[in-house]
């Protein structure tokens, strides 16, 4: 399966904003938003285009699948399924996609971002309800347990994850059991759990044209 490999911060230039990509990084001096808040290539500095219609709905459909990291076909699949199911589409959509193993495990505070998250995910470091899946896009239920497997709690990456998660605001729709590297669904998310930079009334815009 295609992913993306090429350094991730040029996805929030590309945006102009934050998109969190990158863990203790964007909290960070390094941050290059701080540094050259502009698009990346040779002609950024220079593209000041006022973006409207189309575009904007555009830049906000890219947006989303930057933060969740999804492929282009994977996000139609999502948008698709929010149509047909009851509830207002955009908040379907972003439902499904907060429902992903990889973003719940990052949510959970295993992981300093979703990339991390689901690199966790496809080593095999991740069960759900004791069995493991290494599928990223899995999408988890009301009830189910995600924690790390019992052989890989001792991996360096989880200490600081832990020390990062806990000065984040923890989910409503979780339970976090942070000492025991585990947690628990314990709804389905709503849009006001969703605090993300996002405007999915443009995303359904731009899929219903």
């Amino acid at each position: 399966m295609a992913r993306y490999t090429d350094p991730v911060c040029r996805l929030c230039r590309r945006e102009g904003m934050k998109l969190f990509l990158k863990g203790t990084k964007c909290f960070s001096d390094k941050c290059p938003i701080e540094k050259r808040n502009f698009a990346p290539g040779q002609h950024g500095k220079d593209r000041k285009a006022k973006i409207v219609g189309y575009g904007l709905q555009l830049r906000e459909k890219q947006k989303a699948k930057r933060i969740y990291f999804t492929q282009e076909g994977q996000f139609r699949n999502y948008f698709e399924k929010a149509a047909r199911t009851r509830g207002v589409t955009g908040e379907m959509l972003l439902q499904q996609l907060e429902r992903r193993l990889d973003n719940v495990v990052y949510r959970l505070g295993l992981g300093m971002s979703r990339r991390q998250a689901r690199q966790l995910v496809r080593h095999g470091h991740i069960q759900v309800n004791g069995r493991k899946v290494n599928i990223p896009s899995y999408q988890v239920s009301v009830g189910e347990e995600i924690a790390i497997r019992e052989g890989s709690k001792k991996l360096p990456i989880l200490e600081p994850a832990k020390e990062f998660a806990s000065h984040q605001n923890a989910p409503n729709w979780l339970e976090i059991d942070r000492d025991n590297y585990k947690g628990k669904v314990l709804a389905l998310p709503k849009r006001e759990d969703i605090n993300l930079p996002v405007n999915e009334q443009l995303i359904v815009e731009l899929y219903s044209k």
